[in-house]
């Protein structure tokens, strides 16, 4: 199992466990990121947030928090 921030762009995973306190995992859930859905992640710059694809919304995320969040790859 990997963490969100690893996922390289272009790269998909399906979200396995979201991490950290219940303020956070609240507001992740409530964009729609729940684990079982799957992500693309379709920009990965250093320093910069990181821009995922996910039932069909765009979506921006900062670094330190995709570290809280565990994928399992996908072929």
């Amino acid at each position: 199992m990997r963490k969100l921030i690893d996922l390289q762009t272009n790269e998909s995973g399906r979200i396995a466990a979201i991490n950290g306190d219940s303020r956070f995992v609240s507001r992740i859930t409530s964009i729609g990121l729940t684990p079982g859905c799957k992500v693309t992640v379709v920009k990965n710059d250093k320093r910069r947030p990181l821009l995922v694809y996910s039932r069909d919304t765009m979506i921006a995320l900062n670094r330190n928090e995709c570290d809280w969040i565990e994928v399992k790859e996908t072929v």
